[in-house]
């Protein structure tokens, strides 16, 4: 090894090695999952440019946050509407205490915890990935929560938070043609780390719609794995904006267990300044006749970097597959850099399977067309990003697109 590559290795390992001497002993009801994931990070190293998934992703900005447990603040958002259920969730303390559930929204058992935490992850090929692993060494609580069969449900779940580590682990359980919509917000108000871990089981029928906003800052981290599980005829539709962070890291990964699911992904990420965002998505048919669609987009202004890399897994038992994969990339600055790689590995013969990106600047001539209207430089500038971004935003869940003006988003990007 070189003194070039040693050197960072040894400084990120130090500061990990000293997060981990300062932790308190496991306890409470993911003793274990903490237990395990403190030592996975023990013997395994922290990705670097030498891992392939890890190439584009510099993590050396996590050396420098805070990493005790941060405080949660208010996020000063509109009051939710009538019917909904909105919880604080800090990863701490306790968001059900002082709730009462709505009919359909149950709490699940001790043992349906033990039984179901980690199995989705398992299942997606994530439970040992970094960033998991880091969760289970500080997750405090898992909020693990049941939507009975044919309830229809809104709930928003609401984390912001000073100074410090935020750690927020979710288990969801749709019985069959249960309905969920997810609205989740997720803003940095101080510099730290905010790591999100959610699994999410869907049986036959089920449809669970999420929406992730995280607004962060540019001492901020976001590291995030959502894992989806499907059984045939569910519909999932998970759709993430990202803006402001210094680092986020996203994985969305959704396994059909039988194929004949349908699963829709959406990911909008902003980014300017220095600051990166990466998302690593992987979708696998484990049956016949499952459905995918996929649509990614970045802005990337200022010397900002996006990454994006979709995995499609279609072995020969995924028979009838219909899979659809785009990534949409606008560079605003000539220093900004996008990496995007999507990816189809396909086994079986029978398919439908597309996939493409593109990476372009705002067009001149739709710039002079608002122009020649009367329309200044910079808002004709403003209309085509706000036209490239609502593709995306208008996919969120109610609340969550309401809480997503794109005047916001770039306000926190920039």
């Amino acid at each position: 090894m070189s003194a070039s590559l040693a050197a960072p290795a040894a400084a990120k390992g130090a500061w990990l090695d000293a997060w981990l001497a300062d932790l308190p002993a496991a306890a409470g009801e993911l003793a274990p999952v903490q237990e395990r994931g403190r030592q996975a990070l023990r013997q395994s190293s922290i990705p670097s440019a030498r891992h392939e998934d890890w190439r584009f992703t510099d993590l050396s900005l996590l050396q420098a946050l805070p990493l005790a447990p941060a405080a949660p603040e208010t996020a000063g958002l509109p009051a939710p509407d009538a019917g909904v259920l909105r919880l604080v969730w800090s990863g701490g303390s306790d968001p059900l205490a002082g709730q009462t559930l709505p009919a359909g929204l149950q709490q699940l058992s001790p043992g349906e915890i033990a039984q179901g935490l980690g199995h989705t992850l398992a299942a997606a090929g994530c439970q040992e990935h970094w960033p998991v692993e880091l969760n289970h060494a500080a997750a405090e609580r898992v909020l693990a929560l049941r939507v009975t069969s044919r309830s229809q449900l809104s709930l928003e779940l609401v984390s912001a938070a000073a100074e410090g580590l935020q750690a927020l682990r979710l288990l969801l359980l749709l019985e069959e043609k249960a309905e969920l919509d997810l609205s989740q917000w997720i803003e940095a108000q101080a510099s730290g780390l905010h790591s999100l871990v959610i699994e999410a089981h869907l049986a036959r029928g089920a449809r669970l719609s999420h929406g992730l906003v995280a607004l962060g800052q540019a001492d901020a981290a976001l590291m995030a794995h959502l894992a989806i599980e499907q059984e045939p005829e569910s519909r999932a539709q998970l759709s993430s904006v990202t803006s402001g962070w210094g680092l986020a890291r996203l994985e969305p990964r959704a396994v059909q267990v039988d194929g004949a699911a349908h699963t829709t992904l959406r990911g909008l990420q902003l980014v300017d300044g220095q600051r990166i965002a990466d998302t690593h998505s992987f979708v696998e048919f484990k049956g016949p006749e499952g459905q995918l669609d996929q649509l990614h987009k970045a802005v990337a202004a200022g010397q900002g970097r996006s990454v994006f890399n979709g995995a499609v897994r279609v072995p020969r038992a995924a028979q009838r597959t219909n899979a659809s994969q785009l990534s949409r990339s606008l560079l605003l600055s000539d220093r900004a850099r996008i990496d995007t790689k999507p990816e189809l590995e396909i086994v079986a013969d029978d398919v439908k399977c597309a996939h493409g990106a593109t990476v372009s600047s705002l067009q001149t001539d739709e710039l002079f067309y608002l122009q020649s209207r009367g329309i200044g430089a910079d808002q004709a500038a403003g209309l085509l990003q706000r036209a490239f971004c609502e593709e995306v935003l208008r996919e969120l869940p109610a609340a969550a697109r309401s809480w997503c003006s794109l005047e916001r988003l770039l306000e926190s990007a920039a």
